[in-house]
Parts: structure tokens; sequence; C-alpha cells
């Protein structure tokens, strides 16, 4: 049973209960769960066949490795008994050529059962049709020649890393390796090796932001330990061979967004970073950083200048270096994910507080986010980021 301090935990963090139709951090109750069945059950309004994630728009065919990764070092924050800190790692490359290797999955029959309860959709989408979901990065492909920037992706509260897949798999294709992370115990749908599949124990403990803030410095080490096992030789062989530890950017959704900005504080390594709609949680979100370049992405509903959630006014005045500071008009929570695409393909209505279609969402997100770190990472001039445009009317720049 969902316990009240989960739920104002989640949805202090989420902002919006119903963020998106698809997924939520929060376990439906059951009047939810009724509320969902009769919500999505007009016929001929979904979608039973496997959606397709969005092509990703580089020139280079993506591969796909998953690491477990042990900090033996560190102990859990959540289960104190557990061996270390566990984390599971999708990493997404650059490919020596297409059609090599094995499909990737999106997620498993499990994970896909677990996100779907999770939003009181168990009858309405079957599990088997969100296990199905295509990606387009292939398991066992070789590397291409080079070496390439590295960006970590760290998900939001409650949330698999596979939320950000297409993100990942379209830096993977402009040529980033692109490690996602799943950090254990802060996921209601995690599979790790084993078929273990984690309870979300974080969900049961954080009520506040006091724990919040918590949960970003744990994340903090992980994403560090995370850089240290990459560019390790030793560890991972081919795929460090391929990182250039010069070029390291972070990124995140939600409070993953917050840890990025804390893992380029703690960490200087980590060149440039990006949140995706996350509250910072810190009292000093931003301090540490210096002159390094980080990018704000948000709802506009949310994080528009001089709103009711401050934070970000608070780490702009921080940020001493590159900055920029961007709204999304009709964007939600979850528009920087997967989601929002995903349920368009499966016919699921959009949420009226959050009206911008997926297909929106996602190239707004893919957009800006490439364009943040071709600039950053690789030098590459991108006009995108000096200001609106006529084609992306509903992105607004702030500089207050």
């Amino acid at each position: 049973m969902t316990t009240r301090p989960r739920r104002a935990a989640v949805a202090a963090l989420l902002t919006c209960a119903l963020a998106v139709p698809l997924l939520g951090a929060a376990p439906a109750s059951a009047s939810q769960q009724a509320h969902a069945q009769t919500q999505y059950s007009v016929p001929g309004t979904r979608s039973t066949s496997a959606p397709e994630l969005p092509r990703p728009a580089g020139p280079h065919p993506v591969g796909r490795r998953t690491l477990h990764l042990v900090d033996r070092h560190r102990t859990d924050p959540w289960v104190p008994t557990a061996r270390g800190r566990e984390l599971l790692v999708s990493v997404s490359y650059p490919a020596r050529r297409t059609g090599a290797g094995s499909p990737a999955a999106y997620v498993t029959a499990d994970e896909a059962r677990l996100l779907l309860e999770a939003r009181g959709l168990t009858g309405v989408v079957p599990a088997e049709t969100l296990a199905g979901t295509r990606t387009h990065a292939r398991v066992g492909a070789a590397p291409a020649r080079g070496r390439f920037p590295l960006v970590l992706l760290s998900p939001g509260f409650g949330m698999p890393r596979t939320t950000l897949t297409s993100l990942a798999d379209d830096l993977a294709s402009r040529g980033y390796v692109v490690a996602a992370v799943d950090h254990a115990y802060e996921s209601l749908a995690t599979e790790f090796p084993g078929g273990r599949v984690m309870p979300c124990v974080a969900c049961e403990k954080v009520d506040g932001r006091a724990e919040f803030a918590g949960v970003v410095r744990g994340r903090t080490a992980d994403l560090s330990f995370v850089i240290d096992e990459l560019t390790d030789r030793r560890r991972t062989g081919a795929l460090a061979r391929m990182i250039d530890p010069r070029r390291i950017g972070a990124a995140g959704h939600s409070i993953g967004g917050a840890t990025a900005a804390a893992t380029m504080a703690a960490d200087r390594r980590v060149r440039a970073g990006a949140d995706l709609d996350g509250n910072f949680f810190v009292d000093d979100a931003g301090a540490g950083i210096g002159e390094r370049p980080f990018l704000m992405l948000g709802a506009e509903s949310v994080h528009s200048p001089g709103g009711d959630i401050t934070d970000w006014d608070g780490a702009w005045s921080r940020l001493h270096g590159w900055k920029r500071w961007l709204t999304v008009d009709g964007a939600g929570h979850f528009s920087f994910t997967d989601f929002p695409w995903l349920g368009d393909r499966l016919g699921l209505p959009t949420d009226p507080e959050a009206p911008l279609s997926g297909e929106r969402s996602w190239h707004i997100t893919r957009d800006y986010v490439a364009a943040f770190f071709e600039l950053h990472l690789r030098g590459v001039p991108q006009p995108l980021l000096d200001g609106p445009t006529a084609s992306r009317p509903e992105v607004e720049f702030h500089r207050p």
C-alpha cells in the first residue's frame, strides 16, 4: 500500500500528480485505476501494436551495452545491508556500421508491467506492448573508431533510466558516448542482473526537501563513480578507449537535473550540464559550477522566473558562465522524457494541462539538448541557443 509520506513526497517532486497519462512516479490507487480503465476504454482509440521510439537524427548507427557497476567503498543510503552501491548503466555509443548486433530492448516484461501498474494502466496497455517498444540501438555493435565526448544522464525520482532512451540514442547517433544511470532502490521498475527487481525503497523514505537533497548528494557520488569506471580501460576496455575524458557533460530529468548540477559542482571533470524541468532541492544550487556552462530547460507553467518555485531564480544568480533559462509553453513535467511520444502512439489522451504533442515535445528536447552539448563539448556554434526562433515559438528565453 502506498504511504501518505510517499504520495506527498512524489507530488512535491513532480509538481503535478497527473503530469502525463502514461506514467508518473507513484503507484495508482484503486480508484485511480478504475478511472483510468474508464478514461481509456473508448473503442478504437488505443493501439496494441508495439510503438517505435523516434529515429535518431545523427549520422552514426547506435550501439548499446549495459553495465552492472558496484561501488564497494560506499554503503547504499537506502539499504545499508546491501553489498555496496549498485548501479545499472545503459551505454549508448556511436557504432561502426548499420545492422550489426541485435536490437536493444526498451524495457523487460517485468519493468513494463510495473510501469503500467504505477499509472493505473494495467489492462489498458498490455505489458507486452510496452515491452516490445522498438529502439534504434543494437546490442553488440562494434564501436566507431575515434574518441567521443561522454554525457551522463540521470532520470527522475522513482523513474528508470529507460525514460531517457530516446535522448541517449539521439546523442549517441551524433557522436557521443551516453551513460544513462539507474540508481539502486530509487526506481519503481528496474530489473537488475539475475531478474532482481529492486523495490523503490527511497519512495517510501523520502518526504520533504531535506531528504530530496540527500537523494541529490547520493546520485552525485554515483555519477562520479560512473565516470571513474567508464574512463578506466582496465574496467570497461573498448568503451573507455572511445571516451575523451576532457569532454564530459551531464544532464537529467527532474531530480536527475539537480544531480547534473550538483555533479558539476563536485566534480571538475564535468564541463557542461543541463537540467530538464527539475527543482534543485539544495539551498546553494549552482554554487561551485563557476564559469562552466549550464542549461535550464523546463515547463513554462512551473519554471518561469518569479513563479512559486524559486530555486531556478537562485541557481541562475550563482551561475557565472554561459547560461540559458528556457521554458516551453504547453509542456508538462514528463514532456522531456519518452512518455509523451509513447503515449501518443499508444492512443492515450493528452494531459489537458500539458497539451504539447509528444512529437513536438521530443523535437524541442532533442534540438536544444543536442545544441547545448555540440556548443560546449565540441565547440560548434549553435545559433539555436542565441535567442527565440519562429520555428519554435513555444520556447521562451529568460534573462532575469
